[in-house]
C-alpha cells in the first residue's frame, strides 16, 4: 500500500518543510547534515541505529540490522556527530541500493563516497573520511530514539533529503505539517504567479501575507 504522506512530503521541498516546522514550534531541521551531491533527493521513513564507543571488554558490532529492513526505508545512523570513524561504506551502499532503499542520514562520516556518487544513492552526512569505525564504534541500539544535527528522530518518522539538507517530521504531527508546508508552497508560488504577471514583488508579498507564512503560531 502506498504511503500518501511519503509521497506529498516528496513534492516539497526541504525548505518549505522547514518554514512549516517554525511555524509550527517544531525542531526538525538536522542542521550540518549535507548530501554528499547536490542533485540527491531522499523521501521515507526512519530506521533509526544508534552507535557508541567500542567496548573493549565485549567488543559489539557495527550491524547486519540492513537485510531487515524494506525497500523505500530511510537508514538513520547516530554517531554523535563523529568524524574520526565511518559508519557507511561501500558494500553497505551497494546493498541498500539493490533493495531499493530510499538513503542513508548519518550524524557522523560516512566512506567510499565515489560508489554513492555512481549509484546515484542518496547519502546525507555530516563528513566523510577512509577511516573506518571497525574496533572504534559499535551498535548500541536500533530503533531507538536518537538525535541527528539537533533534531529528535523516532523510528517511522518522515524523512526529507533534497540539496539543502534533511528534515525529520514527527510522525505524530506529520498531517499538520504537510498541510501547512503545502499552504506556504502554494502561497509562494501564487506569489511567483503575481510578480510575472506585472505585481512588484512588495504588491505581492503583501497580498499573500508573505512575512507571516513562517511565523510561529501563538
Amino acid at each position: 500500500m502506498a504511503d500518501k504522506n511519503v509521497e506529498r512530503a516528496s513534492r516539497l521541498d526541504t525548505a518549505t518543510l522547514s518554514d512549516a516546522l517554525d511555524k509550527l514550534g517544531i525542531a526538525g531541521q538536522c542542521l550540518g547534515i549535507k548530501p554528499r551531491d547536490h542533485a540527491f533527493r531522499m523521501t521515507g521513513r526512519a530506521y533509526t541505529v544508534l552507535y557508541g564507543p567500542v567496548d573493549a571488554n565485549e567488543p559489539g558490532t557495527v550491524g547486519d540490522y540492513i537485510d531487515d529492513l524494506e525497500p523505500g526505508t530511510v537508514v538513520v545512523l547516530a554517531n554523535g556527530g563523529r568524524e574520526d570513524a565511518t559508519v557507511w561504506g561501500d558494500i553497505l551502499t551497494g546493498v541498500a541500493h539493490h533493495m531499493g532503499l530510499a538513503g542513508t542520514v548519518i550524524d557522523g562520516a560516512n566512506r567510499d563516497t565515489h560508489l554513492c556518487l555512481e549509484l546515484g544513492y542518496p547519502i546525507f552526512s555530516r563528513s566523510y573520511s577512509m577511516r573506518t569505525g571497525k574496533d572504534r564504534v559499535q551498535v548500541d541500539a536500533l530503533q531507538v530514539p536518537v538525535t541527528i544535527g539537533h533534531a529528535r528522530v523516532q523510528p517511522g518518522d518522515l524523512m526529507r533529503g533534497d540539496a539543502d539538507g534533511v528534515v525529520v517530521i514527527p510522525r505524530a504531527r506529520e498531517d499538520e505539517v504537510l498541510s501547512v508546508a503545502e499552504t506556504i508552497e502554494e502561497a509562494e508560488q501564487r506569489i511567483r504567479d503575481l510578480v510575472a504577471s506585472g505585481k512588484s514583488l512588495k504588491e505581492a508579498r503583501e497580498k499573500m501575507r508573505y512575512h507571516r507564512l513562517q511565523s510561529k503560531e501563538k
